[in-house]
């Protein structure tokens, strides 16, 4: 049951130990509290016997009233959120690679990147002009003559009273340290070539072309302390052939980085994704 066109008002999250009767159970709040359901998702996980539920409702909710009703009603361990559907806050860090900045700042500009982009971010000046164009505040955090913990802290000082939602990695192009990482648990989230972890290091895709690839594609994904290996949101792969140069394929791989990591903001935006151990739950 998908969203209806017009967008609900709330939207309830429950992540809880699965059991029967759970959906009459919590309906039934919904129903008692005035709530109109205009869109009704939920998932049981096979592996780790959780039950997931995405609920838009329509009309004006007691939020913290609904949720500790819901919650006295499910089992230990449960997890109940009632959000006021609201743009997430989103600061955007980037380096150099332009491709997906602009992406967003073009999405931002004529309202459909559905998020609140706050600011840019970036360890370098070049992308300033391009925020500016847009009237986005742009920070250059400087990397150079800095140890890689006090560059995270100056970040971290910047960033914190902004206070948002997610940190986006629009090809941020340093690794984050478990310690800032922690900072900002399932938070922080970073778009990359699918070609990881087969073509590491330089030149992915000279890489990918002397291998003959057949498809390229990006992955979206949660930051975690292992690198590249946090929880997945969203991937999508294109075909490519034999007439491929690596310029083609870099120029591809641009593209479809761009969709993906502006498909993974709508998601989230929507509360549309949940956090089973190091996998993700996605509720189209």
């Amino acid at each position: 049951m998908s969203d209806s066109p017009q967008s609900p008002d709330f939207v309830l999250l429950v992540d809880c130990p699965d059991r029967p009767g759970l959906v009459h159970a919590i309906t039934g709040v919904l129903f008692r509290a005035g709530a109109n359901v205009t869109s009704n998702h939920e998932f049981v996980d096979a592996e780790t016997q959780r039950f997931f539920m995405r609920t838009g409702c329509g009309g004006a909710l007691d939020a913290p009233a609904v949720s500790a009703e819901i919650e006295a009603l499910l089992p230990a361990g449960s997890l109940v959120q009632v959000r006021r559907v609201v743009p997430r806050r989103i600061v955007v860090l980037v380096s150099k690679e332009h491709h997906c900045l602009a992406d967003l700042l073009v999405r931002n500009a004529y309202g459909e990147l559905g998020s609140e982009l706050l600011a840019v971010v970036s360890n370098h000046e070049n992308l300033r002009p391009l925020a500016d164009k847009f009237s986005v505040p742009f920070h250059s955090v400087p990397q150079e003559g800095l140890t890689r913990e006090e560059h995270e802290q100056r970040l971290q000082e910047l960033v914190g009273p902004m206070n948002p939602d997610y940190l986006v990695l629009a090809k941020y192009m340093r690794i984050l340290s478990p310690g800032f990482v922690a900072r900002w648990p399932h938070r922080i989230v970073n778009i990359h070539h699918s070609f990881l972890p087969a073509f590491v290091g330089a030149k992915p895709y000279h890489q990918a072309f002397h291998r003959g690839v057949k498809v390229i594609g990006a992955t979206a994904h949660f930051v975690s302390d292992q690198l590249d290996e946090g929880p997945i949101i969203m991937q999508q792969v294109i075909p490519m052939d034999h007439s491929y140069t690596p310029r083609d394929l870099a120029r591809a791989g641009r593209d479809i980085e761009r969709t993906v990591l502006s498909n993974t903001l709508k998601l989230l935006n929507e509360d549309r994704v949940f956090l089973c151990a190091n996998r993700t739950i996605i509720f189209d």
